[in-house]
């Protein structure tokens, strides 16, 4: 009889954030499927939500939540909203291993998944990326977003297959050293850019997505739109300016033996 193989384990240290806004209905079984796939995989770790100023019952969720997992779990709060990009600045800052990996607290993407991106990542890869195997929303959401991914990845000369794909595995001394300041969902264009600028190519993983079962997008509301336009516009002008390059982090160790 054959034994089954036991799972890979990740040789760094790893900080999972999701950024949650009007989540109350997912972010808890996300919580805790990040707890469970870290305790299988990863030696050390820490989970952390940036409750980006809920208006529904979020606050209570992550309340029970922290009840149940005590100081593993981490709760920084945003007592008003500071959009999408606000959010991910938050998380990144508020990480502290090695690698952060971030999804959306949204639900429509499979927290067991990370388990593939540790596993891509465990010889000391900067940058693991899923892509949408497909897509599961409303049919105008599928043609605007793949309309929007080809004008960036073609503005800013992208490589990544889909930028817009928020479940990442990222060094952290590469993405804090990124001057991020998007506030929309723009900046997944200014993450993507940067890393790219400093050298890091990413490995792509497809990915699930499913479709969402709870609360609605905030991206197709006219105050983001313009918000986005806006920092869309900013982007442009720096990518067009000659900016110089940000400074590219210290050559990653290999993994401990």
């Amino acid at each position: 009889m054959t034994s089954t193989p036991a799972p890979r384990r990740f040789p760094y240290s790893l900080s999972v954030f999701f950024p949650a806004y009007n989540d109350a209905a997912t972010i808890a079984a996300l919580v805790e499927e990040a707890f469970r796939v870290c305790t299988e995989l990863v030696e050390e770790f820490e989970v952390i939500v940036i409750n980006d100023g809920s208006q529904d019952a979020t606050a209570d969720v992550l309340e029970a939540c922290r009840v149940q997992w005590g100081e593993r779990l981490r709760v920084v709060t945003h007592p008003v909203n500071r959009g999408y990009g606000g959010a991910l600045r938050s998380g990144f800052s508020a990480a502290s291993k090695e690698y952060v990996f971030y999804t959306d607290g949204d639900g429509q993407y499979e927290v067991a998944e990370l388990s593939l991106l540790l596993d891509a990542a465990a010889n000391g890869a900067p940058w693991v990326n899923g892509f949408k195997k497909r897509r599961s929303d409303p049919w105008r959401r599928i043609f605007l977003g793949a309309a929007y991914r080809e004008f960036v990845r073609l503005l800013f000369s992208l490589r990544l297959k889909d930028v817009d794909c928020d479940f990442r595995l990222l060094r952290r001394d590469a993405v804090q050293s990124l001057p991020l300041r998007s506030s929309s969902g723009t900046i997944c264009v200014e993450l993507v850019w940067g890393l790219e600028r400093l050298g890091l190519r990413a490995i792509e993983l497809g990915v699930t997505h499913k479709p969402r079962l709870h609360g609605q997008s905030q991206f197709f509301r006219l105050a983001p739109l313009w918000k986005t336009v806006r920092e869309l516009s900013r982007l442009t002008r720096l990518r067009f300016s000659g900016a110089p390059v940000p400074a590219a982090p210290p050559r990653h160790p290999s993994p401990p033996v």
